[in-house]
């Protein structure tokens, strides 16, 4: 059974603006004492799913009726949400109407529900949560403390009752964490199943070993429901098969894209980065197995080959891409992954890589666009990095991976847009302290500094020392920067962060006048100099997609219209 998180609210008839909605979702999340409480002390997982079935049930849905979704169940460690994009689009060139159920949300919750490729509008949004709260206020067992279920689940269950009211053709529904626990496996019949790359990621909950996090992922196959992975090292790799043995459910291996490129001219991703091509590789897949189960007219134009045995999996068949396949991955939008901002001589490089694996890809990403991407004057450039990391992610790690772009300035903030984030109920946060958050951003500048000081190496694009002086700085702390090493400072909010990185230059970002009584340190005073000097800005922002989602909220506020 759940434990209550936060202190409910009382529900009023009158709270039917979609702020209001969005509100009371959030007193859903559970509180930062009381997840500390649950990680020591976790429960039976099965107990667990099966308490989301009873509340599917208390929603007037029963698990059959999400076979009428004729869904596509997606998870994996990198990946997967690009993955859900490139499917959906894929499916949508088609002429299908499909619905896309993803997390974490960038900018608003309403973007976790999709119709068509686009997030649900706020008057819908608005109109099934309050119908689905009534129902699991009405249905609530008097002997039980809790009446609703936590934030993501019930985020889960309003998906399921959107996509069935409207209609969808197809649900693409991506895992939260894991796969064989987690609130979307109560899904019975999906049409088929993907698993994108695995790696270390959530090992409080799944496990320290990829082979652990195999299990888990793998616990989304179902009894003759067609699956596909991607090329995995060889022990999780064994695991997939295994579980995927255990209940017969045939299990493919992806051929790489190239394969599919032979008989035709190379393939347009719309997302970019090398690492993307594996992802299209199995959505690619996952379309064509869901088209021709459904005995789709369009089929017919697939060609496809024999298939042969790679790792004792059998290789997926190699075909060429229709025409429709071809334009859906042209035209894949997947905001925060591998996207590139350019705002005069400041250009954003964005990428929510949170784990190892796809850090290493989304560094690979980044200097190569730094390569690709034309000098378009002599003077001085300047590379900052904007991070910061969450949950029980390794940031160390994670830091040691970044050292190679030779960033000037290190910049480190929470995930908060704002120090009050009260004004926007997208934005808030229960499941951490503020207090918290901050002295993970200092504890990410003292690995930063750590890392610097043993890797220092010589920075080509490093501007000419500056005059001290500039604008009062925004920092809570700094660490003053010394010959080819890098300047790190530490921010109280995003916002602020944004502030000192732009100095005013963003034509789009124009804050107000930067808050009194924070003092100035020798790291931002000099900084903002060399920043204002220079003849382009080059910042990546990753770590988190949380923290590229409050950076896009600001960059981009139609985001939040």
């Amino acid at each position: 059974m759940e434990q209550p998180g936060p202190s409910r609210g009382t529900f009023s008839a009158k709270s039917d603006s979609f702020q209001d909605a969005v509100r009371t979702l959030n007193t859903l999340q559970t509180n930062a004492s009381y997840l500390e409480q649950v990680k020591s002390q976790q429960g039976d997982p099965q107990t667990k799913l099966e308490a989301m079935k009873l509340y599917l049930a208390r929603s007037g849905l029963q698990v059959e009726d999400l076979d009428r979704l004729n869904i596509i169940h997606i998870t994996g460690t990198k990946g997967k949400g690009s993955t859900c994009a490139f499917t959906e689009r894929i499916l949508r060139s088609y002429g299908l109407k499909t619905g896309l159920f993803s997390s974490p949300h960038l900018v608003q919750v309403r973007e976790r529900i999709r119709i068509n490729g686009q997030p649900i509008s706020p008057e819908l949004f608005t109109k099934h949560f309050w119908r689905l709260y009534r129902r699991l206020e009405e249905t609530k067992d008097s002997k039980s403390c809790v009446s609703m279920p936590a934030y993501f689940r019930f985020l889960t269950l309003m998906a399921f009752h959107v996509f069935l009211q409207e209609k969808v053709d197809l649900a693409v529904v991506e895992v939260g964490i894991g796969g064989a626990y987690d609130c979307t496996n109560i899904i019975r019949k999906p049409v088929v199943c993907g698993v994108s790359s695995l790696g270390i990621d959530h090992t409080s909950l799944l496990g320290d070993t990829v082979e652990k996090i195999a299990w888990q992922k793998g616990g989304i196959f179902k009894h003759g429901v067609p699956a596909f992975t991607v090329p995995q090292p060889d022990g999780p790799l064994a695991v997939l098969r295994e579980r995927a043995e255990q209940i017969s459910c045939p299990l493919y291996l992806c051929p790489p894209l190239e394969a599919l490129e032979e008989e035709g001219p190379p393939l347009t991703l719309g997302l970019e980065g090398e690492h993307q091509r594996s992802n299209a590789a199995l959505a690619l897949q996952l379309a064509r197995c869901w088209l021709q189960q459904k005995d789709h007219q369009g089929i017919r134009e697939l060609k496809a080959s024999k298939l042969s045995f790679l790792h004792q999996l059998p290789l997926a068949p190699v075909f060429q891409p229709t025409s429709h396949m071809r334009l859906g991955l042209r035209h894949t939008e997947w905001p925060g992954r591998s996207q590139v901002l350019r705002r005069g001589h400041l250009t954003w490089y964005l990428d929510g890589a949170h784990t190892s694996s796809s850090m290493q890809a989304c560094v690979r990403w980044f200097r190569q666009a730094l390569l690709r991407g034309e000098r378009r004057s002599s003077g001085p450039e300047v590379r900052v990095l904007l991070f910061n990391s969450t949950g029980d992610r390794d940031p160390a790690a994670l830091l040691k991976l970044l050292q190679p772009c030779q960033f000037d300035y290190a910049v480190f903030c929470p995930n908060l847009t704002e120090v009050s984030s009260t004004g926007n109920a997208d934005q808030q946060n229960f499941t951490v302290t503020l207090d918290q958050v901050l002295l993970r951003c200092l504890e990410h500048q003292q690995h930063w500094n750590h890392l610097d000081e043993e890797q220092a190496t010589p920075d080509l694009w490093s501007a000419p020392s500056p005059e001290p002086g500039g604008p009062a700085s925004l920092q809570l702390a700094s660490c003053p920067s010394h010959a080819h090493s890098t300047g790190s400072l530490v921010f109280s909010c995003i916002s602020h962060a944004l502030q000192w990185i732009t100095q005013g230059q963003d034509p789009v970002f124009q804050p107000p006048s930067p808050p009194r009584g924070l003092l100035a340190h020798p790291v931002a005073g000099s900084g903002a100099s060399v920043l204002r000097e220079a003849a382009a800005i080059h910042v990546l922002v990753t770590g988190s997609l949380h923290l590229v989602g409050g950076v896009l909220k600001l960059l981009e506020p139609s985001l939040s219209q």
